[in-house]
């Protein structure tokens, strides 16, 4: 019994790891069709370019957007929480709603009652390795004042007695 299911795990597994990515080009009903229907969707100005949000959270620490151009076609499918992407917010710039569809929605929401700043935190692996939790600062005005990142606590052992 032990070797089916983990037999069944296994490529279970398997199946999620190889699903198929979209390819340039292709448009917003064949992404959905390899992908799914999207966490959320994002527009992304005027001329009707839009990105599908493939969130993990919250638990999770990957989110996917596929970028739709004007003309509903795939131009980019990548993972956003990372690094460099975290870097390309600008502090006193950037906006709720540019967060969003740079890289989407937070894990968590929290607010810092001293400065009255709404916090959302985003799971993510920093450098693709260290379990670690980006908190993005905006004031009341929606603008982005304070980043801050660190270890995530979901991922540090409960018991520090042994240390």
């Amino acid at each position: 019994m032990m070797k089916i299911t983990t037999l069944a795990a296994t490529l279970l597994l398997a199946a999620c790891a190889t699903r198929p990515a979209p390819l340039p080009g292709e448009t917003a009903d064949v992404v959905q069709a390899k992908l799914g229907k999207p966490t959320s969707v994002y527009v992304d100005g005027d001329g009707g370019a839009r990105s599908l949000e493939y969130a993990t959270g919250p638990m999770g620490q990957y989110t996917w957007m596929a970028r739709l151009g004007p003309d509903g076609r795939l131009t980019a499918y990548e993972q956003v929480l990372t690094g460099e992407k975290f870097a390309t917010l600008k502090i006193d710039q950037a906006t709720k709603e540019q967060v969003l569809r740079t890289i989407g929605r937070p894990a968590e929401r929290s607010r810092v009652a001293m400065q009255n700043y709404e916090v959302w935190s985003y799971r993510y692996k920093e450098a693709g390795v260290w379990n670690s939790l980006m908190h993005v600062h905006f004031d009341e005005g929606g603008v982005v004042r304070q980043m801050m990142n660190g270890p995530d606590p979901m991922y540090e052992p409960r018991d520090r007695s042994s240390w």
